[in-house]
């Protein structure tokens, strides 16, 4: 596929998003842009969180995983499911009854102030490093197969796309999100399906009959008992299952969709909806890297990085049409991951440092042009981390995605199982501490656990590592508060 053909279908996929933003950001306003005035439909909120939650990294990186890992990531799935249950039966009730615009803002009722900042602070660390990464993955391909033939450096690539994130969510936020979101969904879904679909008729091949090729090449093994290695299949489900409750559950971007809803029952209705929908998806993915793993053997394709064999086979080895479903699915995965971040990292730091909602002496027209200009400096900060990736990435986005929340979001996790869990009154000043500390610990052992540990390798689950660390550090520092009730 030529590569003006390839940018033109990005023009008019953006053009299309600016569109919707133009319709649903009339008369948008702080409130709408940080909670879309709860009034957001729960079905919509369902289906665009799908799109969020998997972005360009699900769209690439799980389907090139699949030759490597077979469909050992479905275990990560299941328990992707259980965290999904956890966070719509104990978390969305709390922050519903605190009607929390910054989900942090429980540390702060429940901790102090050095908590509350801590708490958020990892999340705009975490947050920026995920979609940093994330963006990384689409922009580079678009470098790739398009750019680079015009002699267009990747920072111009990088801050165009930057760019066009910024302007459809500057004035609508929330609001535009939860609409734009949805609609990048379904062109995702729909690129997978008819992927898989030309596959099957490159190869000459029912889907069926792939299906069954798939099954007796072995390539759809799901479970490793051997519980040194780093997917045996219970740390992958505890993981996927923590990973959720961290990434979702504690995180402002996706828990900011949820509380956009008009009440804690539709955020329910929300979440089990979105959960179920979203295991069956994740499935289709490894399908769909099952069928690019036969395509490329049987065709002696060779792709070196495992990120790089769905749009090389897309574009090199298919019709031009399977180029366009392709580039399609791509732009619709990569700018959930950018519009939902900016929201969510400008929100955070309006509320949890800038305080924008208590002061008094702030007129909406003034509050608005600081947001913009937080709106703005986030934007610039996650340009400059894509840059970064650029240089020193050199292994499969998905994995080392995993690796950044391990480190992360385990203080998140273990100061609101602290909060949710004990009475106890927390040492508030020594909270930073113990929230950096327990991320470096967590390397130190899992780079030497095969001499510590008599060959164990930390995978994933290294995430509920981390938390425990946080929580028995915050035990440390605390106190007995019998008067104490549970928020």
């Amino acid at each position: 596929m030529q590569p003006y053909f390839i940018a033109g279908i990005f023009i008019v996929y953006t053009a299309l998003l600016f569109l919707v933003t133009w319709i649903t950001a009339r008369k948008a306003d702080s409130q709408s842009f940080f909670t879309g005035n709860r009034e957001s439909p729960w079905f919509v909120v369902a289906f665009g969180m799908i799109g969020a939650s998997l972005s360009g990294v699900t769209f690439m990186s799980v389907p090139g995983w699949v030759s490597e890992t077979q469909f050992t990531y479905m275990l990560v799935v299941f328990g992707y499911l259980a965290g999904y249950f956890v966070i719509a039966l104990v978390l969305l009730p709390l922050y519903y009854r605190l009607r929390l615009t910054s989900i942090y803002t429980y540390l702060e009722k429940r901790f102090g102030t050095w908590s509350y900042r801590t708490g958020s602070g990892f999340f705009l660390l975490s947050r920026t490093l995920v979609t940093s990464l994330r963006m990384y993955l689409v922009i580079n391909v678009l470098q790739v197969f398009v750019l680079d033939s015009w002699n267009i450096p990747f920072g111009v690539n990088a801050m165009v796309f930057m760019i066009l994130a910024v302007l459809y969510t500057f004035r609508g936020g929330i609001r535009t999100i939860i609409w734009t979101d949805s609609l990048q969904t379904g062109f995702m879904l729909l690129a997978v399906v008819f992927s898989i679909i030309f596959i099957s008729r490159e190869l000459d091949a029912t889907v069926g009959n792939m299906v069954l090729e798939i099954r007796q090449s072995g390539i759809s093994k799901m479970f490793i008992t051997d519980w040194h290695h780093e997917r045996y299949y219970l740390k992958q489900f505890f993981s996927g299952m923590f990973i959720t409750i961290t990434m979702t559950g504690l995180d402002q971007e996706m828990m900011q969709k949820n509380l956009s809803c008009r009440n804690l029952r539709e955020a329910r209705k929300n979440m089990f909806t979105f959960s179920g929908i979203l295991v069956m998806v994740n499935f289709l993915f490894l399908m769909l890297g099952a069928f690019l793993f036969l395509f490329a053997k049987k065709r002696g394709i060779t792709t070196g990085m495992s990120d790089k064999i769905f749009p090389t086979i897309a574009f090199k080895y298919m019709s031009p049409l399977a180029g366009i479903v392709f580039m399609t699915g791509l732009v619709s995965a990569a700018f959930p991951s950018a519009d939902g971040a900016l929201t969510s990292l400008t929100t955070s730091v309006s509320i949890d440092f800038l305080r924008l909602d208590r002061r008094e002496d702030l007129t909406e027209k003034k509050a608005t042009v600081i947001r913009y200009i937080v709106h703005l400096s986030t934007a610039i900060l996650l340009f400059a981390c894509i840059m970064i990736f650029s240089i020193v990435n050199d292994r499969a986005v998905i994995d080392m995605l995993f690796t950044v929340v391990s480190y992360t979001y385990g203080p998140l996790l273990g100061l609101y199982a602290f909060g949710l869990f004990t009475k106890r009154k927390v040492g508030d000043r020594f909270t930073p501490l113990i929230a950096v500390l327990s991320p470096v610990i967590c390397f130190l052992l899992s780079e030497n656990s095969v001499q510590l540990l008599n060959g164990y390798r930390f995978g994933f689950e290294l995430i509920l590592l981390n938390g425990f660390l946080t929580f028995t550090g915050l035990l440390a520092f605390s106190r007995k508060n019998a008067d104490h009730q549970l928020l």
